[in-house]
């Protein structure tokens, strides 16, 4: 039996009409190849991190399969950055941001004033990263689509179609819109915030619309860049103006009665389109903290995962799974095990597929476990030659050079950023003072193991003997406890790399030395 299809081809099975019909009808008999627009994008209100990218990753996934059936198919990224400011951020000057609250955030000054403005702050830094995923997007700007008035004609059918906006509303939410109710957000002139005017009547005609502010300004502006329609309104109305014929959503979203429900029926019986094609997601959340977010702070930016992992890895930790399956992202020594599950050919548990969707930087599979360069590159004192000079002499030849230099410069990053304590260890160039404390059978173990240390050996075999000698030969004394004479001789402290691995890497010859040393030491 083969193995499931993958999400994104049955995504795009939906799509293109040629996968199983939900309500058990035959698939026509030719697809439908577009044109196709992939709708993903963000409110950039704040950093964009790891749990944001999934979206995106999601859209880009979808777009590679039906390229590679023939589609015309566009990836578009909208920027919300028309929506207003709702609140100082705790990463946020309260001074500067608060009598800014409810205007535009592309209307804001850029924190750091190095950017065009607030939301570019945020949404540059993205962009590039995207790059670096080889992520091939259209961008769409909400302050764009506003102000070169693309959006006035959805503008105008919603104001027309105010109370059957409202009655959709209220069938879904159970929430009845006040009297003074509009699906339109006016920007006022006076105060610059898109969140506190009403619209007092407009026309259709002229595309201008009449407001009162709670500022106590009122007049009558132009719909050009002169606000916004509301969340549940906006969403439709892109989906009309755009063509989108897939999306990708949180599963916030998704909820009975959500703005994708709402979205539906304002699309068909207002606008008169037809909905895409609903892809749902579950969050990114990072481990021991829950699901990202930026107002909390607990976010790994994208730019710092690509520090310490390959983008083609970032993509493969979100493609190989599911949309509406959680996700943890731990960039502890689980990352360096998806590392390791990305380049092994033979791993049990790895996704062929995801792989193949995962292209990104033409990285390449070198034959070396990158948990060893790790270890590798600190038995090394972080010297490359030294570095490369341990995996000869532990059997790894042939080894493109530059590859490896490059796994060398994440394994740095990781084990400065990322890496746990009892992962980080310094070879110790003499014996540690540690290992005096030592207690006889402890010094007895060390001496008998350094005794049946052979030339050549590997890591596994080596491993295998540790065990043997521990429980044949010191049935009494708790393994763990014999264990802790191995690191205290090595590095000074009781935990470490996996022992036999580790001998191996440092080499029979040290390994032995330093154990005899140690039995001897008082």
């Amino acid at each position: 039996m083969g193995l499931p299809p993958h999400w994104a081809d049955e995504a795009a099975d939906r799509v293109l009409g040629t996968g199983p019909d939900p309500e058990g009808a035959s698939a026509p008999a030719a697809p439908r190849l577009g044109p196709h627009r992939i709708s993903t994008g963000i409110s950039p209100s704040g950093p964009i991190h790891v749990g944001n990218l999934r979206e995106t990753l999601t859209g880009d996934a979808v777009a590679r399969v039906l390229r590679e059936r023939g589609a015309d198919v566009r990836l578009e990224f909208v920027a919300d950055d028309f929506d207003p400011l709702r609140r100082v951020y705790p990463f946020l000057d309260a001074r500067v941001y608060e009598p800014l609250i409810g205007r535009p955030l592309s209307e804001i000054p850029c924190p750091c004033g190095e950017h065009a403005s607030y939301a570019d702050h945020f949404l540059r830094p993205y962009l590039e990263t995207l790059k670096e995923l080889a992520i091939d997007l259209h961008l769409e700007r909400g302050s764009e689509m506003y102000k070169s008035g693309r959006m006035n004609k959805a503008i105008v059918r919603a104001l027309e179609e105010r109370d059957r906006i409202a009655a959709i509303l209220q069938e879904l939410t159970g929430r009845k819109a006040e009297p003074d109710w509009s699906p339109f957000n006016p920007l006022c002139p006076a105060c610059k915030r898109i969140s506190a005017a009403k619209v007092l009547g407009f026309s259709g005609a002229d595309e201008t619309v009449s407001y009162a502010c709670a500022c106590g300004s009122s007049g009558t502006i132009p719909m050009t860049g002169g606000g916004k329609l509301t969340w549940r309104v906006d969403w439709p109305a892109r989906w009309w103006v755009l063509g989108v014929t897939v999306e990708p959503f949180g599963k916030d979203h998704a909820s009975r009665g959500g703005s994708y429900d709402s979205g539906v029926r304002i699309v068909r019986e207002v606008f008169g389109y037809e909905p895409p094609f609903p892809i749902p997601y579950e969050w990114i959340g990072l481990k021991g903290m829950g699901d990202m977010s930026s107002s909390k702070g607990n976010v790994v930016s994208v730019a710092d995962a690509l520090q310490v992992v390959p983008p083609d890895v970032l993509r493969y930790m979100v493609l190989r799974t599911k949309p509406m399956k959680a996700i943890t992202f731990d960039p502890g020594l689980p990352l360096l095990s998806l590392i390791d599950e990305y380049d092994d050919a033979e791993a049990k548990n790895r996704d062929d597929r995801s792989i193949a969707l995962s292209r990104a930087s033409g990285w390449k599979t070198v034959g070396v476990p990158f948990k060893h360069l790790v270890v590798v590159l600190q038995i090394a004192g972080f010297d490359l030659p030294r570095a490369f000079e341990i995996l000869k002499q532990n059997g790894y030849h042939g080894l493109d050079r530059e590859a490896v230099t490059s796994r060398f410069a994440y394994a740095t990053r990781w084990l400065e950023r990322f890496a746990p304590e009892d992962i980080k260890f310094a070879l110790a160039r003499e014996l540690p003072p540690e290992a005096r404390a030592l207690d006889g059978p402890q010094r007895e173990f060390l001496r008998r193991l350094a005794a049946r240390l052979t030339p050549g050996a590997t890591g596994e075999e080596i491993h295998a003997l540790v065990y043997d000698v521990a429980k044949g030969e010191f049935p009494e004394v708790p393994p763990p406890r014999l264990f802790e004479a191995i690191y205290l001789a090595l590095v000074g402290r009781t935990r470490g790399p996996r022992a036999g691995a580790f001998i191996a890497f440092v080499g029979e010859e040290f390994a032995k030395k330093r154990f005899l040393e140690a039995a001897e030491a008082v």
